[in-house]
């Protein structure tokens, strides 16, 4: 028993110096410390262009460079000596080269080449679809402008523009179109509730439903080509907005004059007078101007859609606007009232009439005033001056002969 406990305890003393862990081994430092030999050090990160060579396991041809002036190291040197000076929103030349999956890579002589991203190849806004390919957008070895737009990634790529510059562009041409005032025309891309979305210098024109002559905006305005004219321009808040009814008025007025016929379709009845619709402008058929014969009630006489011929009696070039009479275009008063369709019918020869009667009392009335102003003249006695003034040689003469016998 005794010779037991001996051994038992001599296999834990053993224990505790056998099972010691086993340690790395340490170099003695000037302080007396240990200190470990090695570190794990993480790897710098690889570029995409590093890491395509280094996974690439196609053939190797071997090219003789002994007539080249330079080598590879040589050159890799240059390139690595070289600086560049590519700040954002510097407008720099390019070189399309090659075609990518989403955009189109830039050759703008840096290190890399510079990336084109589909969005930023252009204006065209009109159709989503139609920005999917980026091969109609751009063409390669053409030199043109660029915008950057980013900082150089970690491969050293930056990002070009060339909406940004053609939205600047654009910008400037439409500023110039309403400094101009002119009417201009413009292609139809889509439509809405509150009216339709025209194309101007390639930007987004909102046209106002309200603005709109002739038509509605539905699906068959897609690509109408109209004449406009701009309501509004706010570059700061990339505002546009556009009618299509201020440049046909203004197309129109042109051509209008007073005691011309023209043909319009009632829009709506008031108290006062019916609205008519001429080519896209409005007209005052006042209740004055109807009929010789007086109306009590207009609905009696005209219901809104109804077609008309009317004369001009007084317009308004500036806003648009003109006064109509169908009372001037009754051959016997009250017609209006007994037999429109003969009214209208009748409509030119009347008009015609009118006039001829409009000019032979203009010229009466020229007549008679200057009938009275000579009338006036023959009633007034007016004495000559200068009646008894003479300037003949005997008289001069005879003058002096008396001055001088005095």
């Amino acid at each position: 028993m005794k010779l037991l406990s001996i051994s038992f305890l001599s296999f834990l003393s053993g224990s505790a110096t056998g099972f010691v862990p086993h340690s790395a081994p340490r170099s003695a430092s000037p302080f007396g410390l240990k200190s470990v030999t090695s570190l794990n050090v993480a790897a710098p990160q690889m570029t995409k262009f590093d890491r395509l060579k280094r996974d690439y396991k196609g053939p190797k041809a071997s090219v003789d460079t002994s007539g080249v002036s330079f080598t590879y190291e040589a050159f890799e040197e240059a390139v690595a000596a070289t600086t560049y000076n590519f700040n954002r929103n510097d407008v720099i030349k390019g070189t399309i080269v090659q075609y990518e999956n989403g955009g189109a890579l830039v050759d703008i002589g840096a290190k890399a080449s510079a990336f084109l991203p589909l969005a930023e190849a252009g204006l065209v806004t009109e159709n989503a679809n139609e920005r999917s390919n980026i091969e109609d957008m751009v063409v390669l070895d053409v030199e043109r402008d660029f915008q950057i737009i980013s900082e150089e990634d970690e491969n050293g790529q930056l990002m070009v523009s060339i909406r940004r510059i053609e939205y600047r562009q654009a910008w400037e041409r439409i500023v110039k179109l309403q400094e101009e005032d002119d009417v201009f025309e413009a292609e139809v891309v889509a439509v809405n509730r509150g009216g339709a979305i025209a194309l101007v210098e390639g930007l987004r024109a909102f046209l106002p439903g309200s603005h709109l002559t002739g038509a509605l905006p539905d699906d068959d305005l897609i690509g109408v080509t109209l004449p406009l004219k701009f309501l509004e321009v706010n570059q700061e808040a990339n505002k546009l907005v556009v009618s299509n009814r201020r440049a046909v008025v203004e197309k129109q007025m042109k051509d209008l004059s007073r005691g011309d016929v023209v043909e319009g379709i009632i829009k709506a009845l008031k108290p006062y007078g019916a609205f008519v619709e001429v080519g896209g402008m409005s007209g005052l058929l006042h209740i004055s101007q109807i009929s010789y014969d007086r109306i009590d009630d207009l609905e009696a006489v005209f219901a809104p859609g109804t077609k008309v011929k009317c004369m001009i009696i007084d317009h308004d070039k500036v806003n648009g606007r003109i006064a109509l009479s169908t009372k001037t275009l009754e051959p016997e008063p009250g017609d209006m009232l007994k037999d429109s369709d003969r009214v209208f019918e009748l409509a030119d020869q009347t008009a015609a009439k009118y006039h001829e009667r409009m000019e032979a009392e203009r010229k009466a009335r020229e007549e008679a005033a200057k009938d009275i102003v000579m009338g006036l003249g023959d009633g007034l006695e007016v004495s000559d001056p200068l009646a008894d003034v003479t300037d003949s040689l005997e008289s001069v003469l005879d003058s002096e002969e008396a001055n001088a016998e005095e």
